[in-house]
């Protein structure tokens, strides 16, 4: 007998395609991974060395539901300085991920039934988390014009039906790389307004942008009588993907809310987790400035190499770390990334997975090292051209 979940939403839900198809690499040692949103380097050794000192001090006890005051505090002034915005630790919750961050905030926002918009092809975990709370999602396309991916705020805006309870915005963006700009989030933040509908947007990649210091965020836009909720997480920018670390900012109205959630959601996050994340905060600018020439570095050769093929069209990510591609006479990129990994070693993420927006495409990132990458395209070659 089958036993299926009670309710109708976590039965819809479909596998991740990126974890079906990496678990049918399982054991295969000669395989470069290219296939998860990772840096290829372990976190850093000061990080890992402030959590080890907590641990060995016995900081293993319950903490508080929101964080602990002093990463919560760090916090606020890391976007303040980012941004020029005036943050307490009262605009702040810690969160075990940015995925618990996100689903934190939905729980807080959307109601069964709602709409929620999303541009897309977008991470599929956004729209699911969403779709599990019965939310109905709506998708906008985002689409390749003039070399770069752009979205259509008036066709955003259209998408919206009169149930709209959240617009779901993930900038700057996986897997495309595409990134709203100041002007663009000013005119979102007024539609949210005029609309009273929630802001939920996931600045992950913040840090991670190739012509300035930070990408635009909606944190210098939006004040305390807005309903917003920001998503942000430690693992991209400080490459502490396995530590399970994020954050909300939000108006302080609502902290008290996301305090009640989270109790019944987590509980609480480990404190030497929460340490390392004070470390990277106050000591670890080095260590972004350094991922960024490298990924700056493997992006300008992706971007080179994939230009002398004619079959494959690679429009510039602004942001992120990766190459979101599509090859002339692919249309089913799932069939595509099996071959791929089957005749050339290579995990690449399946464009499907990012919802239809995102078929026919590959997603390949390039948090690596270019002798690497030089490999992959080496080994790839003979089915891109």
């Amino acid at each position: 007998m089958t036993i299926l979940a009670g309710r109708p939403s976590v039965r819809a839900l479909q596998p991740s395609l990126i974890r079906k198809l990496s678990n049918s690499a399982i054991g295969k040692t000669d395989v470069i991974p290219l296939w998860f949103g990772e840096p290829d380097k372990p976190t850093p050794e000061f990080i890992r060395q402030a959590a080890k000192d907590a641990i060995d001090e016995g900081q293993t006890f319950y903490q508080p539901n929101l964080g602990i005051i002093e990463l919560r505090e760090a916090l606020a002034q890391y976007q303040n300085r980012l941004y020029g915005t005036a943050l307490t630790a009262e605009n702040i919750g810690v969160t075990p991920s940015g995925m618990t961050a996100l689903a934190i905030a939905l729980q807080c926002v959307v109601a069964e039934g709602s709409a929620v918009v999303v541009p897309s092809p977008v991470w599929p975990n956004l729209p699911a988390a969403a779709a599990i709370l019965g939310g109905e999602i709506i998708r906008v396309s985002l689409r390749p014009r003039g070399g770069a991916w752009r979205l259509d705020l008036e066709e955003l805006f259209a998408a919206c039906p009169p149930n709209t309870g959240a617009l779901l915005i993930n900038s700057p963006n996986n897997p495309t790389g595409w990134m709203l700009e100041d002007d663009e989030q000013r005119r979102i933040i007024d539609f949210c307004r005029e609309r009273d509908i929630w802001l939920i947007a996931d600045e992950v990649y913040s840090r991670i942008v190739y012509d300035r210091d930070c990408a635009p965020s909606f944190a210098d836009k939006v004040t305390e009588d807005d309903k917003y909720l920001i998503v942000n997480s430690f693992s991209k920018s400080w490459a502490m993907t396995g530590w399970r670390l994020g954050w909300l900012t939000a108006p302080k109205s609502l902290v008290s809310t996301l305090e009640a959630v989270s109790e019944f959601n987590f509980s609480c996050i480990f404190a030497p987790t929460q340490i390392a994340g004070i470390t990277a905060l106050q000591e670890g600018e080095g260590f972004v400035r350094a991922s960024l020439a490298r990924y700056q570095a493997a992006r300008t050769l992706l971007v080179e190499r994939f230009a002398e093929l004619p079959r494959v069209n690679l429009p510039l990510p602004s942001a992120a770390f990766y190459a979101f591609f599509s090859v002339e006479g692919v249309s089913d990129s799932y069939a595509f990334a099996e071959r791929v990994l089957r005749e050339c070693g290579i995990g690449l993420a399946p464009g499907a997975a990012f919802g239809p927006q995102g078929e026919g495409y590959l997603r390949l990132c390039f948090a690596a090292d270019t002798p690497l990458l030089e490999r992959a395209l080496t080994r790839m070659l003979p089915l891109l051209t």
